[in-house]
């Protein structure tokens, strides 16, 4: 039983030391996602197309765009698909486009606007 003790304790406390930081990580680790959910947010309102047209347009403050039903099926793309992929259907279709690399900032930073408007929503992936 003593030997469990120890192991256990040598196991839980580099965890445990991994998940300490201070109020003042916090508020930067707040501040650089604001900043690129702002980002995002302009590049919501802009238009990223060659047709003059912006996400907004169709989907007013992120409205309509279900980021916590990601990864669904998606039929415009005929397979299971997650909301980057589903952005870039819409730079390539809607918006007459071109499609941005998966983790670009500027993906990043549209995925953190669209996930930030509908915060507290609960997740339900596969949902349609």
């Amino acid at each position: 039983m003593k030997h469990r003790i120890i192991v256990f304790l040598a196991l839980a406390t580099p965890l445990a030391l991994g998940d300490e930081f201070s109020q003042k990580d916090l508020e930067r680790w707040r501040a650089e996602f604001n900043t690129v959910m702002e980002k995002g947010e302009k590049l919501f309102h802009s238009t990223l197309g060659s047709n003059q047209v912006s996400c907004d347009q169709c989907h007013p403050n992120g409205a309509n765009t279900h980021p916590e039903t990601y990864p669904k099926f998606q039929k415009q793309l005929g397979k299971v698909a997650t909301l980057r992929e589903m952005i870039n259907w819409c730079l390539q279709n809607p918006l007459e486009g071109k499609p941005l690399p998966l983790d670009s900032d500027e993906m990043i930073a549209l995925e953190a606007y669209i996930t930030w408007e509908r915060r507290g929503v609960p997740l339900a992936p596969g949902k349609h």
